[in-house]
């Protein structure tokens, strides 16, 4: 593969070069006294606000946004509206037994259902397809470890229509993978255009009243208090949906980890690529690599490939434009031509890097304290187009006081503790993923099931 002449790294995300960055709102311009305000512009923001609209429309409720509305994680992503759990299942059972995880698993299905509907009833365009999402082995490791968490889905909740084993040949009338093994298919997902969606919903809560104050970052969080470099906000209740962004307020250092995943998009591919490859839907895949790579064929005929590249820099830091090391970039360009030889002489367009929030326990919360007012949602490890939805559903039930199926779910109230001081984290995070790429190494050249030991002690080192 080779890149264009008009090749562009960062610039936020070719989501948002494909339709423009949007027109910056107005900033905050002095003190303001709210009902809820909601420090973050993002999905999770958003949605908080959409439902909190929806519900109590008299409610004031202002948006704190230092960028502009979808700058981060939700502009950036790879566009899988999917149904696989924002955090692992057997801690959640652990804290309050296996049916309540079964129930979050199931609330993570109807989400993607729930996501659709409302953008279909409130307008929002944004190529959005339910064809499914398909894991792909393509070494004899890979394939065993597909059958064991098979195994492990059926024992979460997965039922015999949510979940199907495919044989090379129902591959190959999806998508042909080169080297595949075997693969499984489940009807749990769908494809997003992410910078179309999340504009769409932010027109949306304007038009339900809501303000989203944009280039006014958020310094500090106390109770009932959100200071910004633009003034002052006083509210009864408060939001955090910083996700990735968190350690950026005093006194949540540490809190989450801001993980980089970095993504790359071809140019338009031609009928003769895609007679290759089949690929006719809009089936979301990935493979069962340890760094794993995930993917999916846009509305207009690329492909947009993603994947862990350099996952974590030094103290926290990011490009908060989204430059992607070209390391990285000719990593992601190897991987797309190994599963699809078909484009070993296209071109790809564009990379660029996001980072999402990940807990110490690897698994997504949803807190409020009423003493305080505070509220907030994250850690969705990589699930957040849907975990952000009923991340907000669950937040707007929890500030306005209802006891629902939500509010029970169980990640409420779940609080992991922090990461570690520098330099371990950034040590143990460069070694854990170092261990994963030569773990994918390893399996690749041979031709054992057994996880290469690399990865295994990655694995119990990462609790995972």
């Amino acid at each position: 593969m080779q890149k264009t002449s008009d090749f562009a790294n960062g610039d936020v995300s070719f989501w948002f070069r494909d339709i423009g960055l949007p027109p910056r709102r107005a900033a905050l311009t002095g003190p303001i006294d709210v009902d809820v305000a909601i420090v973050g512009a993002g999905l999770t923001g958003l949605w908080t606000a959409y439902y909190l609209a929806k519900a109590v429309p008299e409610l004031s409720v202002a948006i704190l946004e230092k960028e502009f509305a979808g700058f981060g994680a939700s502009g950036r992503n790879g566009g899988w509206l999917s149904g696989e759990p924002a955090g692992q299942f057997r801690r959640y059972a652990k804290a309050h037994g296996s049916h309540r995880a079964k129930e979050l698993q199931q609330h993570m299905f109807s989400s993607i259902d729930e996501v659709i509907e409302v953008a279909k009833n409130e307008g929002i365009e944004a190529d959005i397809v339910k064809d499914g999402l398909i894991h792909v082995a393509t070494n004899n490791a890979q394939l065993r470890r597909l059958t064991h968490h098979v195994e492990e889905l059926r024992t979460q909740g997965w039922d015999k229509d949510d979940l199907f084993v495919l044989s090379r040949e129902e591959l190959d009338e999806r998508v042909k993978v080169a080297g595949a093994l075997g693969a499984f298919w489940t009807p749990h997902c769908a494809r997003v255009h992410p910078a179309k969606f999340t504009v769409g919903l932010a027109r949306v809560v304007e038009r339900l009243g809501v303000t989203i104050y944009e280039d006014t970052p958020a310094t500090s969080i106390t109770a009932r208090v959100v200071k910004t470099s633009r003034g002052t906000v006083t509210a009864k209740y408060i939001v955090c949906a910083l996700e990735g962004y968190t350690d950026s307020l005093a006194g949540h250092r540490r809190q989450l980890l801001p993980m980089n995943s970095s993504m790359i998009v071809t140019e338009p591919l031609p009928e003769s690529v895609w007679d290759e490859i089949g690929w006719r839907g809009a089936e979301l895949v990935g493979d069962m690599g340890h760094t794993f790579a995930y993917s999916q064929r846009t509305a207009d005929g690329r492909i947009a490939m993603g994947g862990r590249g350099v996952p974590y820099n030094f103290a926290s830091s990011f490009d908060p434009g989204g430059i992607t090391a070209m390391k990285t970039v000719d990593q992601l360009m190897q991987k797309l031509q190994s599963l699809f030889p078909a484009l070993s002489q296209r071109s790809v367009q564009h990379t660029w890097t996001g980072v999402l929030g990940v807990p110490r326990d690897w698994c997504a919360a949803v807190n409020f304290d009423r003493g305080s007012g505070i509220g907030s949602a994250g850690g969705y490890v990589g699930h957040g187009l849907t975990g952000t939805n009923l991340a907000a559903r669950t937040l707007r039930d929890l500030i306005l006081d209802r006891n629902t199926e939500t509010t029970r779910l169980p990640w409420v109230g779940r609080h992991a503790r922090r990461w570690e001081i520098e330099p371990i984290r950034w040590i143990g995070a460069t070694a854990l993923y170092a261990a994963y790429r030569q773990g994918d190494r390893q399996e690749a050249g041979s031709s054992s099931d057994k996880t290469a030991a690399a990865a295994r002690i990655a694995n119990a080192i990462a609790g995972r």
